[in-house]
């Protein structure tokens, strides 16, 4: 083969590498984060003083509670239902476009399913999410509509058991990025649905605590 031909296939191979790395939540040092602009506004829910008053639960059993150690004061929501597929509450305004959210959780217990997630774009019971599960070493998008789909995933160390971890979505128009404990680890493109609520899940029998969740958002569609 001549130079210029192994050159070719060592590009080739390159891409098909940065290709498969993508599929599987692999992102490069140079990805560019999603941004919103500074007038976007801001909700934080720390379930101190309101509780979860204006929320709406979807599947779940959904109660504020004092845990100790909470980041934020001394109330938690906790998901403790553990006989239903998934588990869904979706939180007061919008719906948005265009929006940050993050959370506090902590996986408490599961044999089946520790896990927690971000629920955007919800609209008429479709919806995206991005959960992380402490008894698996991924962390995934999905998207569900009578059913649940799986859009991207990525390896990661499992999040810890009985531990606070921080999840993540931000989404600019047909643009998801996702983010597990402050690093960036999904980066996808889907334009199924394009605003919602927002909200948070649990699956099967996760009993799972939440905190600080906080949205910035930009209102806009159904």
């Amino acid at each position: 083969m001549t130079v210029l031909g192994l050159v070719g296939l060592f590009a080739l191979l390159k891409f098909f590498d940065f290709f498969g790395d993508r599929q599987n939540g692999g992102l490069s040092a140079t990805v560019a984060e999603l941004k919103l602009p500074d007038s976007a506004r801001i909700e934080r829910f720390e379930f101190e003083q309101k509780g979860i008053e204006g929320w709406r639960t979807v599947d779940g059993q959904w109660t504020v509670e004092e845990i100790p150690g909470a980041p934020s004061g001394k109330k938690v929501l906790i998901q403790r239902a553990v006989e239903n597929a998934f588990n869904v509450i979706i939180a007061p305004r919008g719906p948005y476009s265009d929006f940050d959210v993050s959370v506090r959780f902590k996986p408490i217990s599961g044999r089946e399913d520790a896990s927690g997630g971000i629920v955007f774009r919800f609209a008429e019971g479709r919806y995206y999410v991005v959960r992380a599960n402490a008894l698996e070493d991924n962390f995934r998008l999905y998207y569900y509509d009578q059913r649940r789909y799986q859009l991207a995933t990525a390896r990661v160390k499992p999040p810890a058991l009985g531990q606070w971890h921080t999840l993540r979505v931000v989404a600019v128009a047909n643009f998801i990025q996702a983010y597990l404990d402050g690093q960036i680890l999904l980066d996808h493109r889907d334009s199924r649905f394009r605003s919602g609520q927002v909200g948070l899940w649990t699956k099967a029998d996760s009993i799972t605590a939440f905190d600080d969740f906080v949205v910035r958002g930009i209102s806009g569609g159904k």
